[in-house]
């Protein structure tokens, strides 16, 4: 009794501590000309460690998501009203926001499962809760175990804060061999895209749970799926910040942190990153300088070769997007990185309607150099690399409710079928 009563007051220890936002707000703005979307990029480069742009900058016809601090909303106000900045209240609250966001998260995992009497682990994972990184290490662990022809748990590295990064390798053993073309997948480089996790780890458990449905995917192809490539900031996006971004590594003073989709090192710190630590897009001292991408990184090179789709996914925007990052212009085969996408969009789409638009990273959003499809294309030499941005466009946000789990799951599900059914052609 007086156990259960200590994991009680840790909880509520825990919660006490996490970083609160009441009075913040997230508004939606779009520039009505040159000059007054020059302000917001301003705006973006000097303060973004005191504005959360949710949305960067893009262009004139594209609103920008901005998270407002009580303590700045008149200087705000003041900016929206001198400019005469077209804008909206998206979220009037972000912490009443996260609190209804809470009852999707199931609780943490404060000791392992019991084992039942097979041996097998008795985890906790579904779509219809967010959860945290114990219970989907957990959950892959028993996949692995249950299926061991088909599910390799690999390890490919610890974290800066010591925590191990698991890479699953999903394969049909009986026709498995080194000639086979592979699929790469990550997720949660960003902690607080939580969305990105739940879909990979539903893709994973579609593949290996459900393999008698659609053989075909994993006799012809094999699988690379890294399901959290940011563990520490993901654990503290749990525990501490609902709204945490990079990785946990202390850079100097108070500020803590790096955007490792800003330090992969294809043309490293050539735009859209930020030498300041405190801010969200800090692209680190030096390209792989984080135990995180760097680990990533060896990983991927080993199966590089054979891999011919690389799909990275984050939050929030619905939008797929192709290399280059770093730069305006497009990679000499985009017409057929436009396609296969776009043809994976449409079938998304037939789900349930939803819509997704296809381009560059820095045609559709903006120039941000250091990132994993630009180094996964240009360096490792994965021909179709993307970025995929799922579920939604702005009216939850990262803060996405869990009964959207798994309708973004089930139609990302039929964009998916489409890359891998044209990766088993590639030569």
């Amino acid at each position: 009794m007086r156990f259960f009563l200590l994991l009680a007051l840790l909880a509520a220890s825990a919660l006490a501590a996490q970083k609160r936002y009441d009075g913040y707000k997230v508004v939606q703005v779009k520039a009505k000309d040159l000059p007054s979307f020059q302000t917001l990029a301003k705006l973006y480069d000097e303060q973004s460690s005191i504005y959360d742009f949710w949305t960067e900058p893009r262009s004139l016809d594209e609103p920008i998501d901005i998270m407002v601090p009580p303590a700045y909303t008149e200087t705000f106000d003041r900016l929206l009203q001198t400019h005469n900045l077209e804008h909206r209240i998206k979220i009037a609250d972000v912490q009443s926001a996260i609190e209804i966001s809470r009852k999707d998260q199931a609780s943490p995992s404060v000791v392992q499962e019991p084992r039942s009497r097979s041996g097998s682990l008795r985890y906790k994972l579904n779509w219809t809760q967010y959860h945290d990184y114990t219970t989907i290490v957990l959950f892959l662990a028993e996949l692995a175990q249950n299926y061991p022809n088909i599910v390799t748990l690999i390890t490919i590295g610890k974290t800066h804060e010591n925590r191990e990064m698991y890479m699953v390798k999903i394969s049909n053993s009986q026709s498995s061999n080194t000639t086979k073309n592979a699929v790469l997948v990550d997720g949660g480089i960003h902690a607080r895209e939580w969305i990105a996790p739940a879909f990979n780890t539903w893709l994973i458990h579609e593949l290996v749970e459900n393999y008698a449905a659609h053989p075909q995917y994993l006799d012809n192809l094999d699988w690379y799926i890294l399901p959290v490539m940011n563990p520490d900031g993901y654990v503290y996006s749990f525990a501490d910040d609902r709204l945490w971004r990079k990785n946990r590594k202390p850079v100097n003073g108070p500020c803590v942190g790096i955007d490792l989709n800003r330090n992969f090192g294809f043309h490293w710190n050539e735009g859209g990153s930020a030498g300041n630590g405190c801010d969200d897009t800090y692209h680190g001292p030096a390209a792989f300088s984080e135990d995180e991408s760097a680990n990533a990184r060896d990983a991927i090179l080993l199966v590089a070769e054979r891999t011919k789709v690389y799909l990275s996914y984050h939050s929030y925007s619905q939008v797929w997007l192709t290399p280059w990052g770093y730069t305006v212009d497009l990679p000499e085969d985009y017409p057929l990185l436009f396609d296969l996408a776009q043809n994976a969009v449409n079938n998304l789409t037939a789900v349930y309607g939803t819509q997704y638009s296809v381009g560059s990273t820095t045609g559709l959003l903006y120039v941000a150099s250091g990132g994993s499809i630009d180094w996964i294309k240009g360096e490792a030499g994965v021909p179709y690399a993307y970025t995929v941005e799922l579920r939604d466009t702005g009216d939850y946000g990262f803060l996405l409710p869990s009964d959207q789990i798994l309708p973004n799951n089930l139609e990302m599900w039929e964009a998916v079928k489409v890359v891998a059914d044209y990766a088993m052609t590639i030569v």
